[in-house]
């Protein structure tokens, strides 16, 4: 699995909650990004892209859960710092197209992915 890249951009923002800086934080350490990977390791080994998927998106409403009964007064700064990632990922680079040319930014399959992060986050409707 190759090295995950420390966060960037969430230090900058002054606004940002007390519990995105502490991940940041940790996740800034090797020592936090080596236990972000091998919990990673551990809970998708040998899963389909379809169970990781749905592994994944369990975890956010999990996540969801934890923060709105353990920190409800951050808890909507970090889910829409959440969904802001997977916004982010599924920008990254273009499907379909030829040699850069035409292609979408966002494919409907990342879309409704990207739907889905936000209901399991609790963040529509």
């Amino acid at each position: 699995m190759p090295e995950l890249e420390p966060l960037t951009g969430v230090e900058a923002k002054d606004n940002a909650s007390e519990i995105i800086r502490d991940i940041v934080a940790d996740y800034r350490t090797s020592e936090g990004r080596t236990i972000a990977r091998d919990g990673l390791k551990e809970k998708l080994s040998g899963a389909s892209p379809a169970d990781i998927k749905e592994k994944s998106i369990d975890a956010l409403r999990q996540t969801a859960r934890l923060l709105d009964t353990k920190s409800p007064d951050q808890s909507q700064a970090v889910k829409l710092w959440l969904r802001d990632i997977g916004e982010r990922v599924a920008e990254a680079s273009k499907e379909g197209g030829f040699l850069g040319f035409g292609g979408v930014r966002v494919s409907e399959a990342e879309k409704a992915t990207l739907n889905e992060i936000s209901d399991a986050l609790g963040l529509t409707g």
